[in-house]
């Protein structure tokens, strides 16, 4: 008998945040995301060291879900995000960069974790309370009725990712294609449980970005289908074609030998026994008057031949993924059997088309009164198609998540800038009550306070890449960035024309002050106003309901980390 190794103790880990090896690892990991934030983020290469693919991103989505994270602490960090972007979709760069470091400012402050915790929460309500009110200066209301602020928010997704490779006309074609997408899922009728549709994403790679396009209805390659050749497909009375969807087989394979042995009688044939049940489905298939067949998987050559011989046209191998798409599109039910079929369970098509993109030919489904839609997109490389293709998924979530709370916050840094100024001076004007019920003095509140707005303003020095000043006023709170190579100077309003935002413009004579990293900023004459004159074109957004959910994570789960005493690991 081999001998055994006796088990080994778990390791006890005290106060994580104090050991070098969890701080320098904390340290890299903000530092990643610092590094990957905005339009000027730097890519990362991600590989796992034993081949396989490489994935060159600086989007959080995929850079979590390739970076790997053994510490315990950082888990919970990471996880905590991922969590977010699986519900948001966007801004998990900044709930990254955010609690970070936020976990950097207040282990170094000499106040206990429990009274941090305790005003941090506070913290976040006030800020929760400002995002949500009228008086909100850093806030603006989306007008579905104009498409000016929707395509702002598309282009502010598609521009802060600079893996996409994509010039000033590609974004603006790009935008207008995701915005007549999401349009196209939106249901006509209004309907009091409406739900939006499914746009479904065509890939072609190798292609010029200019050459991506949107269409209603489903594409379906089928590459044995070709151009010139017109479509004979039966139609009904009505000028619609009725089409039924299949889930099932329809190779004449049914029988598999994992799924036990069949005991048939001498002379007959499992092969022509199914092929003639196949057979009798197309017959029944004629008779109803269906003029469109299309499969999740593959329909037998002969019923192929039969089919067409009876102008209903085929296509097979349609894929799992279009199933639920091509039911809710036509009405039809997938069949699951090929032995049981049922009137109810057709559906009915507007058209059927041709359509060739690149080398790739494709059945064009269209319907009568559509929310499904396909967009074909293109773009030079795998790795900008596999970029842009998140891309464009996180800015069609974003408009479904604006489509539910219609508001956007300023973007480039404005809305962290402007959040910390109003925490300033809110926290400046507290009564004595307040520190009361927290059970903490002025002095512990205006300490975490400041370690708070500071990790809010280390998100805005985030988008800065080229070594310039990055400048707030005095007045809005907003974010300024001053070009590099420029000498320091003392009047400001020569050097900087517009906000990060892009919607106030240096038009007034305004105070300035340098955002550093370690010093005390001085505190607002008062709270921050909302510029009175707005700039509307091209505006940098973010998503209300992604950020309003980034910054509660990114408080939350810096909480839960600065809580942790002790780290218990198995050692066996």
């Amino acid at each position: 008998m081999s001998r055994l190794e006796a088990k080994k103790p778990p390791l006890f880990i005290s106060e994580p945040l104090t050991k070098d090896t969890v701080c320098q690892s904390l340290l890299l990991l903000s530092r990643i995301f610092k590094s990957s934030y905005g339009p000027a983020g730097r890519l990362k290469q991600l590989h796992n060291g034993v081949g396989g693919c490489v994935c060159t991103t600086s989007q959080s989505s995929a850079l979590l879900r390739h970076l790997s994270v053994s510490n315990p602490v950082l888990r919970v960090l990471t996880a905590s995000v991922q969590n977010h972007v699986s519900r948001c979709s966007d801004c998990g760069l900044f709930t990254a960069i955010l609690c970070c470091s936020l976990i950097e400012n207040f282990r170094s402050l000499n106040v206990a974790p429990c009274t941090v915790i305790k005003i941090t929460k506070n913290l976040l309500s006030l800020c929760m309370d400002y995002l949500k009110s009228e008086a909100c200066g850093c806030r603006v209301s989306v007008d579905f009725s104009s498409v000016e602020t929707l395509v702002c928010l598309v282009r502010s997704v598609l521009t802060s990712k600079p893996a996409c490779m994509l010039n000033k006309t590609e974004v603006e074609h790009l935008a207008t294609l995701v915005l007549k997408a999401f349009l196209f899922t939106v249901p006509c009728h209004g309907e009091t449980n409406a739900v939006l549709g499914k746009c479904v994403i065509i890939p072609v790679k190798g292609r010029r970005v200019m050459d991506s396009t949107v269409l209603p209805g489903l594409l379906i390659e089928t590459p044995e289908i070709q151009l010139g050749k017109p479509l004979a497909v039966k139609r009904t009375g009505s000028n619609v074609i009725k089409i039924a969807l299949f889930c099932a087989s329809m190779s004449g394979d049914s029988f598999s030998p994992e799924e036990g042995t069949i005991a048939v009688r001498h002379g007959i044939s499992l092969e022509v026994s199914e092929l003639n049940q196949l057979l009798n489905v197309g017959k029944q298939l004629v008779n109803d008057g269906v003029g469109l067949v299309v499969c999740q998987k593959v329909i037998h050559p002969s019923l192929k031949q039969y089919l067409k011989e009876n102008h209903v046209m085929a296509v097979d191998r349609a894929g799992l993924s279009l199933m639920e798409p091509l039911s809710r599109m036509t009405g039809s039910k997938p069949i699951a059997s090929i032995h049981s079929l049922s009137p109810g369970c057709y559906g009915s098509l507007k058209d059927v088309s041709i359509e060739r993109v690149a080398s790739k030919h494709f059945v064009h489904l269209i319907p009568g009164d559509t929310v499904i839609c396909s967009l074909i997109l293109c773009n030079r490389s795998e790795t900008a198609w596999d970029e842009l293709k998140r891309v464009c998924e996180t800015a069609e979530h974003v408009l479904q998540l604006t489509m539910k709370e219609p508001l956007a916050l300023l973007g480039g840094g404005c809305t962290e800038t402007h959040l910390a100024s109003y925490i300033r001076y809110k926290s400046s004007s507290l009564s004595t009550s307040t520190f009361q019920d927290l059970g903490c003095s002025q002095a512990q509140y205006q300490l975490v306070a400041d370690g708070f707005c500071r990790s809010l303003e280390s998100v805005a020095r985030s988008l800065n890449r080229d070594g310039g000043e990055i400048l707030t006023d005095m007045v809005y709170g907003h974010c300024w960035f001053v070009p590099s190579g420029l000498p320091s100077v003392s009047n400001w309003s020569d050097v900087v024309s517009k906000c990060g935002c892009g919607i106030s413009g240096n038009t007034e004579d305004l105070s300035w002050r340098i955002l550093e990293g370690q010093s005390c900023s001085p505190v607002i004459r008062g709270c921050p106003k909302e510029p009175s004159v707005k700039v509307t074109d091209f505006l940098t957004l973010d998503c209300f309901a992604a950020k309003c959910s980034g910054l509660q994570v990114a408080l939350e789960t810096a909480n839960l980390v600065l809580d942790l005493s002790y780290v218990i690991e198995d050692q066996n």
